[in-house]
């Protein structure tokens, strides 16, 4: 058995050492065009801030402990075509290489801004960590930056080059920071914090042009006029990296993402795919989506390689728990939260609760916002919302889990919690959100 898969991030070795664990006897290949695989670039802002000190702690492994577990890593190698009626891959600088089963994890790109002077010197995508490495550098002598949307990456660097000293500005077409995603008043705290900050915000406008004369970022052109810059953060959403894909004739979907089945199989018997190229199914709504965070990817990754190699794994529809930090605060989530959805059309029921996160006597307490969001027949959890600072991970986990398995408002409203003055205060914010949620009913 021949396994070849295109890209290395964590769908890509999440499915190499899946295929591996089923079949160590299989002859696994991982093309990147990258320097490197399986690192963390959701990490790469918090060493731009200097909370993480180097940036090879974002390595999940070294190049040799690839090698010992089997796993033939080709880097800086790119896969130009597709051959599905030969089950061959066209490589640079080692032509037509067969495979037996095909994995795609060709990950996303920053959708393009669309605008001039996108090709000048100045631009940074956060993505690449070799690049990261250069960027830091240039971040010692940046005196001004502007962050091209807000997207989640982009929230991360905004507090990043605030303490790097940079003067910082944002332009996002929104009304507030990831507003297709987050609701104003879960988000608002962020962006009180960085008003204080000083960052300038230009909510509801759009960036026209990346200008400067010689080559290099000088100014931004924007709805709202001209803002002087030697740094463009570019924060667009994700769109998927499929070209590969289209021209070998593999299903695409609504969102531009491969079509898979729960095996994480495409339209071709042969190939699967995972990670951010592909859109897996709402568990609520079964609407696709796409570029989910990497814990999908590599669980994505680690069925198709799990499948691919003669085993057996379903990668069920997601709930998607998010979070992120967003200097002070933490953020997260499941499923959608009002303005979403609202925008899909859905009828619900929603209340908020305000919490504490300790003991109200006990050193580092910290607030919480838990915003619950149920459908109207059945009061079973459908998404929720949440700000604060600190366990935000745990409860957006828990929350995906009792949404997933249906658990109602009049569960949540009676739930047992632990209550210990250093990790948790008496009374749960997800129980009180809930007991609310039934007293507006």
């Amino acid at each position: 058995m021949k396994i070849v898969i295109i890209g290395g991030g964590a769908a890509g070795l999440g499915a190499a050492g899946a295929a591996k664990g089923v079949d160590p006897d299989a002859e696994v290949v991982v093309y990147t065009e990258y320097e490197d695989v399986a690192y963390s670039p959701c990490g790469i802002p918090f060493v731009h801030g200097k909370e993480i000190d180097s940036f090879d702690r974002l390595f999940l492994a070294t190049k040799e402990q690839y090698i010992q577990s089997g796993i033939d890593v080709h880097y800086e190698t790119t896969v130009r075509s597709i051959d599905r009626a030969a089950k061959t891959v066209e490589v640079d600088g080692e032509g037509a290489v067969s495979y037996d089963r095909l994995v795609i994890a060709a990950g996303w790109n920053y959708a393009d801004p669309g605008v001039p002077g996108t090709d000048l010197s100045g631009i940074y995508e956060v993505k690449n960590i070799r690049r990261a490495m250069e960027w830091d550098v240039v971040l010692d002598s940046t005196k001004s930056a502007v962050v091209v949307e807000a997207g989640a990456i982009a929230m991360e660097m905004v507090t990043a080059l605030v303490h790097r000293g940079i003067e910082v500005t944002v332009v996002d077409p929104g009304p507030w920071p990831m507003a297709d995603v987050i609701d104003p008043d879960i988000v608002e705290p962020v962006r009180a914090d960085w008003e204080k900050l000083g960052v300038k915000m230009l909510w509801g406008h759009k960036v026209t042009e990346l200008g400067g004369g010689t080559g290099a970022l000088t100014h931004v052109e924007t709805t709202d006029g001209t803002i002087e810059a030697d740094l463009a953060i570019i924060g667009t959403h994700k769109v998927p990296n499929n070209p590969l894909a289209m021209a070998a004739g593999l299903k695409l979907g609504t969102t531009g993402g491969l079509v898979v089945d729960a095996t994480m199989q495409t339209s071709d018997p042969d190939i699967y795919g995972a990670g951010d190229c592909t859109e897996i199914p709402h568990g609520v709504t079964m609407i696709p989506l796409q570029g989910l965070s990497g814990s999908h990817a590599y669980a994505q990754g680690k069925t198709a390689g799990i499948n691919a190699a003669g085993g057996t794994r379903d990668y069920r529809p997601v709930y998607v728990p998010w979070g992120m930090l967003a200097g002070e605060w933490m953020i997260g989530g499941v499923s959608f939260g009002e303005t979403l959805a609202t925008a899909l059309g859905l009828e619900f029921h929603s209340a908020t609760a305000q919490g504490i996160t300790r003991a109200r006597y006990y050193p580092g307490v910290r607030p919480i916002t838990v915003k619950l969001l149920a459908d109207p027949d059945e009061l079973r959890i459908i998404g929720a919302q949440m700000v604060g600072g600190e366990g935000i991970k745990e409860r957006a986990d828990f929350l995906a889990m009792a949404t997933r398995a249906g658990i109602t408002v009049e569960q949540l409203a009676t739930m047992e919690n632990v209550y210990s003055p250093a990790i948790g205060a008496l009374n749960e914010p997800i129980s009180v959100a809930a007991q609310n949620l039934l007293a507006s009913l």
